[in-house]
């Protein structure tokens, strides 16, 4: 694989950082959706418990201290409860739109390396290319032998490029996938949860 790399020239250098910065962001984002994740069936049954038997500032100070999105919308609701269910929807609205930005935080930059990297590829193409006709030029000569390192040099970039694309594009599909069932499972309980206030306030 090094040979390869280095008989690919000056183009491969480029192509191999965008493959870090790529995987970069892909361990940052792993990172942060994986700390996302809660178990919301029982989070929601937890909540709802400690609102009936704690009240409402002890519920609140749980879902602060738990990680998540749907976490974060149910701190958003308690946080807002004493101005009305209306305030409530709109504050659990905020802060879903907050968590969903979060969540597709940085996802521009996986796009990014998957649109660069082959580019890059096919740069180091044309230039490969170039190298190989300014070699038959020179040499005055059409043989396989004097173009075969321009030709090479052409490949190599465009495969490296594309192999780096594919690479960052798997996990990239992987996150989106991850981050509509987290979104999802945030609008699900946001639902569950106004209406358990609705069932709450008319007990009152």
């Amino acid at each position: 694989m090094v040979y390869y790399f280095l008989e690919g020239g000056a183009f491969m250098w480029p192509i191999l950082m965008t493959l870090i910065f790529g995987l970069a962001f892909v361990i940052e984002r792993a990172y942060s959706l994986m700390m996302s994740g809660v178990d919301s069936q029982i989070f929601f049954e937890e909540i709802t418990s400690s609102v009936k038997e704690k009240g409402i500032e002890e519920t609140t100070l749980i879902c602060k201290d738990t990680d998540g999105p749907v976490a974060a919308i149910f701190h958003a609701g308690l946080t807002k409860l004493d101005r009305g269910l209306e305030d409530v929807e709109k504050g659990i609205e905020n802060a879903g739109a907050i968590e969903m930005a979060f969540l597709e935080k940085n996802m521009i930059w996986l796009n990014a390396v998957i649109t660069v990297a082959p580019m890059l590829g096919f740069t180091g193409t044309v230039v490969g290319m170039i190298g190989a006709f300014d070699a038959i030029k020179a040499a005055n000569d059409i043989s396989p032998a004097v173009v075969a390192g321009g030709i090479s040099q052409a490949l190599l970039t465009t495969a490296f490029g594309l192999i780096v694309a594919m690479i960052i594009q798997v996990f990239q599909n992987v996150f989106v996938s991850r981050i509509d069932k987290l979104v999802l499972d945030m609008e699900e309980q946001s639902n569950r949860f106004m209406d358990f206030l609705y069932e709450v306030n008319k007990k009152k």
